[in-house]
């Protein structure tokens, strides 16, 4: 048991969330030292720019440019890393494991491409890496995959844990307006970044789920394996016939394992209505779960934003600080069936919608069906939506029963070449998560 009766930190990165860290230890420094027994002290902040102005008054004495001054310091006992990105985030990372020092991070780009690598040198080391906001901002999540959850098999897991397209999906949805608008608001209101990219294109939601599905399913995830779609291709259409239809849409990551082989996808999926996700809206995230002990559970909160996102490094932090006092590290082992492998996005089964323009004229279904029937897709529901009577073209939208993605693909494709039909307009995944919790 560590006698010591202040535990030092040292902050790399001062942004919204350090700041929001910063001012909770500084704020709450009563009620953390009566929960730990200890002063919890920043003893050094690491940052670019000492002369930038800072949302939190800061002591210049405390801030420094060089990462040595906190990774070289031997009386500094936890490493807080938020400066975001691979580099130079991993490396600083990797020293301060080497160095002997506890490490909480909330970078997901770090911990999808190297948290079993930094598990594993923790251990070695007898240190702990805590990553609790790297998911879900203030959502406890990975505290409960690691611990409350690991009496079950996880079968599944769908989430919606990427706040800017979920506000962006709630506008379409609620108002009929154009992507490219509610995303210029978005960008304005500062729910979206300058370069929304990772955002939209569903490349944030992809690390999240890698670190979710490598703790659930005990394996290691490539992040870069897991296939993902973005939102840009929706129009205001797909969002009133999927209401027509009984669905919502929403950019769903969803991992589901069977026989040792697992599936991890992102992209934008038709819901159901009655789903306790389809009433996830705004910037909220949820992450709905499948055990086989614990049933359906929904974990729903704010994704992210200064607030709950420091809450959870803070709570990381009171959590190494206990590890501390008590001499103990890695109460929670990490470990991976390396036999486990994920299934082609190809390989994958499902239900699908898609929405066509074609000429409005008798044989037009024939022929679409028997392109299906080629693809071994059969068609549960097709609906003719508009016509265009000066160009004699109607919009159909079809459904399909289960199908390969390989087929469903195949099928879209040789459809869009048909002499009938004008265009593909849409092409989107239904996805029946469970209805009730």
């Amino acid at each position: 048991m560590s006698n010591e009766k202040t535990i030092n930190i040292g902050l790399m990165g001062l942004g919204v969330v350090g700041s929001g860290v910063l001012r909770i230890i500084r704020e709450k420094a009563r009620v953390l030292a009566m929960e730990t027994d200890r002063d919890l002290r920043v003893k050094k902040i690491l940052v670019r720019d000492r002369e930038k102005a800072r949302g939190v008054d800061v002591e210049p004495a405390l801030l420094t440019c060089d990462p040595g001054d906190i990774l070289d310091d031997s009386s500094i006992h936890i490493v807080i890393e938020l400066i975001g990105g691979v580099e130079p985030a991993y490396t600083y990372a990797k020293r301060a494991i080497l160095a002997g020092k506890h490490l909480v991070t909330g970078n997901k780009d770090v911990m999808a491409n190297h948290g079993p690598e930094l598990l594993r040198l923790a251990n070695e080391q007898n240190v702990d890496v805590y990553f609790e906001a790297s998911v879900g901002g203030g959502i406890p999540l990975i505290g409960s995959f690691r611990s409350d959850l690991v009496a079950n098999e996880i079968h599944e897991i769908y989430a919606i844990i990427n706040g800017t397209t979920n506000y962006i999906l709630t506008r379409m949805s609620r108002e009929g307006a154009a992507l490219a608008d509610v995303l210029a608001e978005a960008q304005r209101l500062g729910f979206a970044e300058a370069d929304p990219t990772k955002d939209v294109e569903g490349i944030d939601a992809a690390y999240k789920l890698a670190i979710l599905t490598s703790l659930a399913f005990r394996t290691q995830v490539d992040p870069a394996a897991i296939y993902h779609e973005g939102i840009m291709q929706l129009e205001p259409a797909d969002f009133r016939y999927a209401q027509d239809l009984g669905y919502v849409i929403k950019l769903l990551a969803l991992a589901r394992q069977d026989n040792g082989r697992y599936e991890a996808a992102v992209h934008p999926a038709l819901v159901p209505q009655s789903a306790p996700l389809a009433s996830v809206d705004g910037v909220y995230n949820a992450v709905y779960v499948v055990g086989d002990l614990v049933g359906n559970v929904m974990f729903y909160g704010r994704g992210a934003g200064s607030e709950p996102t420091a809450s959870a490094i803070v709570a990381d932090v009171i959590d190494v600080a206990h590890n501390i006092i008590c001499g103990v590290t890695n109460r929670i082992p990490y470990s991976i069936d390396a036999s486990k492998s994920l299934k082609p996005m190809d390989a994958v089964e499902t239900r699908f919608y898609f929405r066509l323009w074609a000429a409005d004229r008798p044989g037009v279904l024939a022929k679409i069906a028997t392109v299906c029937g080629t693809h071994s897709i059969s068609i549960a529901s097709v609906i003719q939506k508009e016509a265009d009577p000066v160009n004699q073209t109607a919009e159909l939208v079809f459904t399909t029963h289960d199908a390969y993605e390989r087929a469903m693909q195949a099928a879209v494709q040789d459809i869009a070449a048909l002499d009938v039909v004008t265009r593909v307009a849409g092409f989107l995944r239904i996805v029946d998560v469970g209805e009730s919790v």
